[in-house]
């Protein structure tokens, strides 16, 4: 098992290769997905956020998400967050899972008005060997198998 936190001691900006690697594979396959979450009105996003309508808001995942993703795969994760106040545009965080072919990951979509980011907390590989690298790989074939013929 491969385990990989998001919030180490180390200085932002000095992430590994393969936490770089995870990141920018993560966010190229949830990209259509992210687009969709984005034509969601921003005030019902937050609303349901501030009132804790988590199951409104895993429809929302699970329909921006079945266009290009197989059945399942694809989750939110029961947290979310709003960062707003008058001198910025609103962020909203929404905890995502993401399991096929045994691999897990649990990371944080952050949506923003010009830009999205993506914060991975934890990866895990059955039969991991051990190999950040060889692990990456296999979320990243993961995530590949995972997307369904239709890509957007």
């Amino acid at each position: 098992m491969q385990k990989r936190s998001g919030e180490d001691s180390r200085p932002e900006g000095h992430e590994s290769n393969a936490e770089q690697q995870r990141k920018r594979a993560i966010a190229r396959a949830l990209k259509n997905v992210t687009q969709e979450l984005k034509y969601t009105d921003v005030v019902d996003l937050i609303t349901y956020v501030r009132t804790d309508h988590h199951a409104n808001i895993a429809d929302l995942v699970k329909s921006s998400s079945e266009l290009f993703f197989k059945q399942d795969t694809l989750r939110y994760g029961l947290q979310a967050d709003v960062d707003l106040d008058w001198d910025s545009h609103p962020t909203v965080s929404l905890d995502l899972e993401f399991y096929h072919r045994g691999v897990s990951a649990f990371f944080t979509l952050i949506l923003r008005a010009k830009d999205n980011a993506i914060n991975v907390a934890y990866v895990e590989v059955e039969n991991s060997s051990g190999d950040a690298d060889d692990d990456t790989k296999r979320l990243i074939d993961a995530m590949e198998d995972a997307r369904t013929r239709s890509r957007g």
